[in-house]
């Protein structure tokens, strides 16, 4: 006998939010575990933002969505707690580099790690009830919603 979940009835919108949410939710837990209470999710954004080369804080602020004034907020936070540093841009003038530094490297490292657990435990938990994650599913979603232009991941304010 089938047990009609009143989810299944619930809008697309709001499973893929409660999914993002919860899956964030335990995400964050377990970092907090592990020593970095210190750090929200936008610092995450931050970092695969900075990832490489680094960027500007006016790309910085391009690519978060927000105004240069609130990156460079985010930026001078960071700073102060030894994630990321300014260097003078390659290019010369007054701009400045953001990058990441080793304690910022560290850090996703830790959270790659987590990640990729806590993906994997959820597999597990899916494949015993006879499911599977959807990725590919919700990647269709988003490819039929945005195409070949991939919007960034952004913090909604």
């Amino acid at each position: 006998m089938e047990i009609d979940d009143p989810l299944e009835h619930t809008e697309l919108t709001f499973l893929l939010g409660m999914a993002f949410q919860l899956v964030l939710s335990e995400f964050v837990d377990r970092l907090n575990a592990v020593g970095y209470a210190e750090l929200r999710p936008m610092h995450g954004l931050v970092f695969q933002a900075l990832r490489g080369p680094g960027a500007t804080t006016s790309e910085l602020a391009e690519q978060l969505g927000v105004t240069k004034q609130a990156a460079g907020q985010i930026v001078d936070d960071l700073e102060k707690r030894g994630y990321v540093e300014r260097r003078p841009h390659p290019a010369g003038g007054r701009r400045r580099l953001v990058v990441l530094t080793g304690k910022a490297l560290e850090h996703l490292s830790v959270a790659g790690r987590i990640l990729h657990e806590l993906e994997a435990q959820l597999a597990r938990r899916l494949h015993e009830a006879g499911l599977r994650v959807p990725r590919a599913e919700i990647a269709a979603v988003i490819r039929a919603l945005a195409g070949d232009s991939i919007p960034p991941l952004r913090p909604i304010w």
